[in-house]
């Protein structure tokens, strides 16, 4: 009986998330006595779970889940889980997994524990910790069927190494034509860019950059960090920026490990949607914004001054540390 993870990939490569679940279920296996084992759909190098606890790698090779479908996917995991004989079984909180997992638990007879924060405070009775009311809180639930499926929160729990490795075993569950009854017929990407997702860092603009033109010094931040851009919801109603970009509430919920507002008001709706990023920076000239209250640090003053300044120093900082 082992703990059976989900491992995300895109493009035959793991994504982060992935390994943060692996570490995290290598984690509740310390607790339960048991090993962890990964189902990997079309993905990576095995070995690169290994060095994050994973012991087993059951690798799904199938030219029909190259494009994520959820009915498909809580199949295969359900039938790994089944194999495995796994009662713990770990998502993450992508927007695929969080597709995909409540499927999966009605598959497994399940209970769902969304928004994990941490390793469970105790094995009998299993609770864990996750975040409620749009992150401003926690609670401690308890999870009382014999299966449990937990998500945890992005960037929660952090990527912890292990040294070992995993063995790979081909697996291949039996999909029937039901399991494809919706199909994607095409996927738009930006393949240039670090996705929101996947960031450690995003840089968020808002309407207090005036107009699309101004987006430039919004780019060059964020590639000077590695960062994702992103951007407030009245940005991306008036077209300045794709809907892709728009996090908060109504949009794509951030949980990095720092948050870079810039130009942003801080409307309630952006705040409940990023409140989960360990630290929020803003700027802006306004020292009546309500982003401010929310921040962990604030520059009163006008962007077009303290953003190219901030990218100079930036620069001057990693040339001088490379």
């Amino acid at each position: 009986m082992s703990v059976l993870v989900y491992t995300e990939s895109e493009g035959g490569k793991f994504k982060k998330g992935a390994f943060e679940v692996a570490s995290y279920a290598k984690g509740i296996a310390d607790m339960l006595g048991t090993s962890v084992t990964a189902v990997s759909v079309n993905g990576g190098d095995s070995n690169e779970l290994g060095a994050y606890g994973v012991d087993k790698v059951l690798e799904v090779k199938n030219d029909k889940l190259n494009t994520f479908n959820a009915k498909a996917y809580a199949d295969v995991v359900k039938q790994a889980a089944e194999k495995e004989g796994a009662k713990v079984v770990i998502v993450s909180s992508s927007a695929d997994s969080k597709f995909m997992a409540p499927l999966l638990a009605v598959h497994l007879n399940a209970g769902y524990a969304t928004n994990v924060v941490a390793l469970p405070q105790s094995a009998s009775p299993f609770t864990v910790k996750r975040t409620a009311f749009t992150n401003k809180a926690f609670n401690i639930t308890e999870i009382s069927t014999d299966i449990k499926v937990i998500g945890l929160s992005n960037n929660a729990f952090g990527l912890k190494e292990n040294s070992g490795a995993a063995s790979a075993e081909a697996f291949e569950p039996s999909l029937s034509d039901a399991d494809f009854g919706v199909n994607v017929t095409s996927v738009d990407k930006a393949t240039d860019k670090v996705s929101i997702a996947d960031a450690d860092i995003v840089v968020s603009g808002g309407r207090g950059l005036k107009g699309p033109e101004n987006w430039g010094m919004i780019e060059d931040l964020a590639e000077v960090l590695g960062a994702a851009t992103a951007c407030s919801k009245p940005v991306s109603d008036m077209g300045w920026r794709p809907h892709g970009e728009h996090v908060g509430q109504t949009g794509k919920p951030v949980a990095t490990n720092l948050y870079i507002a810039i130009g942003v008001s801080g409307a309630i709706q952006h705040l409940a949607g990023i409140n989960a990023s360990k630290v929020k920076v803003v700027i802006n000239n306004d020292p009546e914004a309500p982003f401010f209250k929310a921040a962990d640090y604030g520059i009163v003053g006008d962007a077009f001054e303290v953003v190219p300044k901030l990218i100079e120093k930036l620069k001057e900082f990693k040339a001088n540390n490379a």
